[in-house]
């Protein structure tokens, strides 16, 4: 490749993705399943490390909640036509990560006060 970034005469372009990319049709489902997924864990977790690190207990308290902004980016994403299939996928993953530890924690803390009760 030339300074310019201009591919010289024996170089090869990139391949074009493979059909899996282009056209299954489920991919964008599963990476939006699975992206939602990470993203109610990541970004909750990342933007609580952040607060911690960077105010006091009180303010990283009172600032949590505003969290809940980051659920934008996936609204955000259901307006394009190009990545809506993508976003409905990727919000039926927060809400399922959510609804599952919502359930589990409910669930182990009833057994500890019924076990210890």
């Amino acid at each position: 490749m030339t300074e310019s970034g201009t591919p010289t005469v024996d170089e090869e372009p990139a391949p074009d993705p493979s059909w899996w990319h282009r056209s299954h049709p489920t991919f964008a489902s599963l990476v939006g399943f699975f992206s939602g997924v990470a993203y109610v864990i990541i970004v909750p977790g990342l933007y609580a490390t952040l607060l911690g690190l960077l105010l006091s207990d009180e303010a990283a308290k009172r600032l949590f909640p505003l969290v809940i902004v980051a659920l934008v980016v996936p609204l955000a994403m259901l307006i394009p036509r190009k990545t809506r299939r993508f976003a409905q996928f990727m919000l039926l993953g927060v809400v399922l990560t959510a609804v599952v530890i919502g359930a589990t924690a409910t669930l182990v803390i009833w057994a500890m006060v019924a076990l210890d009760g």
